[in-house]
C-alpha cells in the first residue's frame, strides 16, 4: 500500500516538473522568436539605409541593436536555470542547449546589421556603394530580404524545410561576395581607397549574416530531428566504400 501511494506522488511531482519545463521553455521560445524578429527588421532596415544612404534609418539599426543583446542575457539565463533546477535529458537537453547557440547566433547577426548601418552613417550624406557595385550590392541586398522572411518562418513554425532552404540558399551570397572581391581587384576598379575598404567590408558584413542564418537553421535542424547536418551520416558497416 504505502509503496503505491509512493509510485503515485513520484509520478504526480514528475507530471508537475514536466508542466513547468514546457511552461518555462515556452517563454524561452517566445524570447528567441522575438530576437529573430528583430534580426528580421535589422537586416531589412540596414539594407534599406543603405542602398538610400538614409542616415535616421541606419542609426535605427544601431541603437536597436541594445535589445537583442537584452533578449540574448534573457535567453542565457532562463536556459541556465532550466539546465540548474530541471536537469533535462535527451530531446530536452538537446532543445535547451540549441536554445543558447540560437541566441548567440542572432545577437552576432544583430552586431553585423549594426556594423552596417554604421558605414551607412560613417558615409552619409555620400552613399557607401560606389556606382560600379551598385548592382551587386542590390543583389546582396535583396537576398537579406528574402533570407529576413525565412528566419522568422523557421522559428516560429520549427520548419525543417525552410532550414534546409536557408542552408543550401547560402551560395548565391557568398558567391556575390566574390563578385565583390573581383571587381575591386580587377583593372576597371576606379574607386578610392576608402570606397574599396568599406565596399570589402560592407560585403563581408552580409556574407557573414548569411553565414549565421545557417548556423541558426542547422540549429532548428537540430531541435527538431536530432541530426546535426553540419555532419555526415556514418556509413554503414555493412556498406562497402569505393
Amino acid at each position: 500500500m504505502l509503496q503505491t501511494q509512493l509510485s503515485a506522488i513520484e509520478r504526480k511531482k514528475g507530471r508537475t516538473m514536466r508542466v513547468i519545463f514546457n511552461e518555462e521553455m515556452k517563454a524561452v521560445a517566445l524570447n528567441i522568436e522575438r530576437m529573430a524578429e528583430l534580426v528580421a527588421k535589422a537586416m531589412n532596415d540596414a539594407g534599406n539605409a543603405l542602398l538610400n544612404a538614409d542616415l535616421e534609418s541606419a542609426q535605427a539599426v544601431i541603437d536597436n541593436d541594445t535589445q537583442l543583446d537584452s533578449l540574448e542575457d534573457s535567453v542565457i539565463d532562463q536556459c541556465l536555470t532550466l539546465l540548474a533546477r530541471q536537469n533535462p535529458v535527451a530531446t530536452d537537453l538537446r532543445e535547451v542547449v540549441a536554445t543558447m547557440r540560437l541566441a548567440a547566433t542572432f545577437e552576432r547577426m544583430g552586431d553585423l546589421t549594426s556594423h552596417v548601418a554604421q558605414i551607412t552613417r560613417r558615409t552619409w550624406p555620400d552613399s557607401a556603394i560606389p556606382s560600379q557595385a551598385k548592382e551587386t550590392v542590390e543583389a546582396m541586398v535583396s537576398f537579406l530580404r528574402v533570407l529576413s522572411v525565412q528566419l522568422t518562418d523557421m522559428l516560429s513554425k520549427r520548419d525543417v524545410q525552410v532550414a534546409d532552404a536557408i542552408i543550401h540558399g547560402d551560395d548565391k551570397m557568398d558567391k556575390l561576395h566574390e563578385d565583390i572581391f573581383a571587381l575591386v581587384e580587377g583593372e576597371n576598379w576606379n574607386g578610392t581607397r576608402k570606397q574599396l575598404i568599406d565596399l570589402v567590408l560592407l560585403s563581408r558584413f552580409m556574407e557573414r549574416i548569411g553565414d549565421h542564418s545557417v548556423a541558426a537553421a542547422r540549429q532548428v535542424v537540430f531541435i527538431v530531428s536530432g541530426f546535426d547536418p553540419t555532419k555526415k551520416p556514418e556509413p554503414d558497416k555493412d556498406t562497402v566504400v569505393a
